[in-house]
């Protein structure tokens, strides 16, 4: 008799958790399941991985399995030793299954090693049973996939028509990609990292079950003005020299599309953020909006250029790097 290590049947470590187990049972199952699969051997897969599950999955099964010890490896010779499964009741292989999903998975066939592990002789009530080729009820799997917007599109709301290249499978079990195009909604405020949820625009379910959901991760376009910090957007404005030292007013760009009309203080420094409250991407808790001055040194190129650059030297008794002495 060869030895069946269900843990890597389910690729879940030895101490994985119920959940993890669970999880690991759904998605191999959805994939071999012979509604889905017809490829050959996915009925023998489909049971094993139902086997395997209905051990892992119940307590006192999973302990008196894991009592045969981790150092077996799937395909050796394996006798189980003397009186090991002393005091314990085993079920005959009705572990749920039937209607409305993964109730317990597996009625069928059952391996030399299974048997020779939990045989038939001694019983306790299961739940219901059935082929596993009817009375299974899949969800779809859901699907990810990430889409960029513009900036705009989040202070404004906005439809857009998206593409996206969807994995299909066939009668056959063949996997390919499909174009799918599909209407999306914007809503006013979403950020970036956030999801959408398309209701049932995921993977085709089975029997009863429905499709699985779609959900869109939003990200921005790289924008040539802006940059985006969470909620806060940021601006970078150039600002002649006399400008920055004078003083003057000066008209921004929104993200929203229209300008506001700013006033730029005398003696303000390159990298003096100026912030403008609420005006950052739009929400119950609105981010801000900062600008954030650059200033411009323009070439001196002419000899006119030169001599007003020279003429600042002399009018100033400007030492920038005063602070660098020791």
């Amino acid at each position: 008799m060869k030895f069946r290590d269900y843990y890597e049947t389910l690729g879940v470590a030895r101490g994985a958790t119920e959940a993890e187990i669970k999880s690991a049972y759904r998605k191999l199952a959805r994939k071999y399941h012979p509604d889905v699969n017809k490829e050959a051997g996915a009925e023998d897969q489909f049971k094993e991985l139902g086997e395997a599950y209905s051990v892992l999955k119940d307590t006192e099964k999973r302990a008196a399995y894991d009592r045969m010890g981790a150092n077996w490896k799937n395909g050796q010779d394996f006798t189980p030793p003397p009186n090991w499964n002393e005091g314990f009741e085993y079920s005959d292989g009705n572990y749920g299954g039937g209607h409305g999903g993964f109730g317990g998975g597996y009625e069928g066939d059952q391996s030399e090693f299974f048997e020779s592990l939990f045989g038939h002789g001694r019983h306790r009530q299961g739940g219901r049973g059935g082929n596993p080729r009817q009375g299974m009820d899949f969800k779809g799997q859901d699907h990810h996939a990430k889409i960029l917007i513009d900036l705009a599109d989040t202070y404004n709301g906005a439809k857009r028509t998206i593409s996206l290249h969807m994995p299909t499978q066939d009668a056959n079990g063949h996997v390919s990609t499909q174009e799918r195009k599909l209407d999306v909604s914007i809503p006013k405020g979403i950020k970036a990292g956030q999801n959408l949820r398309l209701a049932g625009q995921g993977g085709p379910g089975m029997g009863a079950g429905g499709a699985g959901d779609l959900y869109l991760e939003i990200d921005f376009h790289p924008n040539p003005i802006y940059r985006i910090d969470g909620k806060d957007v940021y601006l970078d404005l150039p600002l002649a020299p006399w400008e920055a030292a004078l003083g003057t007013t000066v008209n921004i760009p929104t993200p929203a599309g229209s300008t506001l009309e700013l006033t730029i203080p005398a003696g303000t420094a390159t990298g003096r953020k100026m912030r403008l409250k609420g005006k950052g991407i739009p929400s119950k808790d609105a981010g801000d909006l900062y600008v954030v001055p650059n200033i411009v040194l323009p070439g001196a190129e002419t000899d006119a250029q030169k001599e007003a650059y020279q003429a600042l030297e002399k009018a100033f008794d400007f030492k920038p790097r005063t602070h660098l002495k020791g």
